[in-house]
């Protein structure tokens, strides 16, 4: 495999203007008619973690993601993204904020009628940047994800996984801050999935981006909080014992829409609490 090329831009927005946390959740509800689907919701994503986020269908997670996106609004509570409280926002003030967050949405969601590139070049296109640049971002971003090969296809032509891949190059390509993932590894066999997580996890050494990740797949972040990008060889390699704790993963549970379990991959493996135990059995 050949040695990664990385960007080198980062993002425009310097540490001076960062929060205390990338997003913060404080107290948050929201119900549909009469049915309750998020219950006093409080959490923190810091800045270079990524939190996964786990339930049985109907818990909540990609419902948390929408109002983290601000495509919904709680009932009641706040929400804080990169220091912004998105939660009285109007739709111009949110479409600038949503440049410096990435979305990887469940099932790839690309465009069939659209060449691989034009998938990638899309938010770019819609902010009037010259067509040089917008050629030289979206070959870089889709050599991060090792798929230079597929600029002039048809998603069509693309599988499962390279699929995936080419929405997480989509995502990137504006160098977000915060990027949310909404089940990428749904549907794919262990190999293609591996190779999911891999580039998740590059994402996150490689750039330090801070992360939501929904995931049906528990096995998708204890690789995550055991491994690490090693740029050198291009591959996840084993963090040593003795680190593991410094690893920037943590684990979220949802239940019923509330949160029954916030923390790292020791204390969900060692949890004394029955739902929580069979749920990782």
């Amino acid at each position: 495999m050949p040695n990664p090329v990385f960007p080198i831009e980062q993002s425009a927005h310097t540490s001076s203007e960062q929060s205390a946390y990338a997003i913060e959740f404080q107290n948050v509800c929201l119900a549909f008619d009469e049915k309750i689907v998020l219950e006093d919701i409080s959490f923190r994503l810091h800045h270079g973690e990524t939190k996964a986020l786990f339930g049985v269908a109907g818990s909540g997670k990609s419902v948390l993601l929408k109002l983290a996106m601000g495509l919904m609004r709680p009932d009641r509570g706040r929400i804080t993204v990169l220091g912004e409280e998105i939660t009285a926002m109007t739709e111009q003030e949110l479409f600038k904020l949503r440049s410096r967050v990435g979305i990887v949405f469940q099932e790839s969601a690309l465009f069939d009628s659209l060449k691989v590139w034009e998938n990638v070049a899309f938010r770019l296109m819609e902010e009037k940047i010259p067509f040089d640049e917008i050629e030289r971002r979206v070959r870089e971003s889709l050599r991060f994800v090792e798929l230079e090969r597929t600029y002039d296809m048809f998603p069509s032509e693309l599988s499962g996984g390279m699929r995936r891949r080419v929405a997480i190059a989509r995502a990137i390509i504006s160098h977000p801050e915060v990027i949310l993932y909404d089940s990428p590894t749904g549907g794919l066999d262990p190999v293609t999935s591996n190779t999911i997580v891999e580039l998740i996890m590059k994402q996150r050494d490689v750039y330090k981006t801070s992360a939501l990740l929904v995931t049906h797949r528990l096995q998708d972040a204890f690789t995550m909080a055991s491994n690490e990008f090693d740029p050198k060889t291009n591959k996840m390699v084993p963090i040593p014992k003795g680190q593991r704790g410094e690893v920037p993963l943590s684990f979220l549970i949802l239940r019923d829409g509330k949160i029954i379990f916030d923390g790292d991959a020791h204390e969900l493996a060692t949890s004394r609490d029955e739902y929580i135990r069979e749920y990782i059995s």
